[in-house]
């Protein structure tokens, strides 16, 4: 039985030496060769456009929720009745939202005062007293070097027509 333990032991010393002996070069050489090649380089952060606030300009509107003004009926009899010329030529600036119209100067010519106005595609079009724009009808009323008054003509959603003035201020560059 002592025999049969130191038999054991004996081969188990012999099975720790033998894996003691092993050859780990091809370790240490793939150790070496991975310290020797060129460090990686950290790609550098994206770039981000900085934040662009929104400008909320639907403030001097109507809001959706309420109901249109009631028109007094015995008030538009006797007053004049409200309707936008529908015979008319289009003007050019009347093929644009009246919100994506912004007026970016002014000019003298022939002693009128005329507006220019950026249509929202690269494009600057004078406008004076007179001029449409807009897709509801609008009609410049007043004009001055900060500002443009328009009167839109909008259904008021019982086969009628309202008046509604709108202003354009002047955008400056900063």
């Amino acid at each position: 039985m002592k025999r049969s333990l130191l038999i054991a032991q004996v081969f188990c010393v012999l099975a720790l030496v033998g894996c003691g002996q092993s050859s780990q070069q091809d370790l240490i050489d793939f150790m070496e060769e991975t310290k020797r090649r060129p460090k990686g380089q950290i790609e550098p952060l994206p770039t981000f456009s900085p934040y662009q606030p929104f400008a909320y300009s639907a403030m001097t509107l109507r809001s959706p929720f309420e109901k249109p003004i009631p028109v007094d009926e015995s008030a538009a009899k006797g007053g004049r009745a409200v309707a936008p010329d529908l015979a008319r030529e289009k003007e050019f600036l009347e093929g644009f939202n009246i919100t994506s119209l912004k007026m970016v100067g002014t000019i003298l010519k022939g002693g009128q005062l005329w507006a220019l106005i950026d249509n929202g595609e690269n494009s600057v079009v004078p406008a004076t007293l007179g001029n449409y724009l807009g897709m509801n009808h609008g009609k410049i009323i007043s004009a001055s070097s900060s500002q443009i008054e328009v009167m839109e003509i909008v259904s008021d959603g019982s086969n009628g027509w309202v008046e509604r003035p709108r202003i354009i201020k002047l955008e400056e560059k900063e």
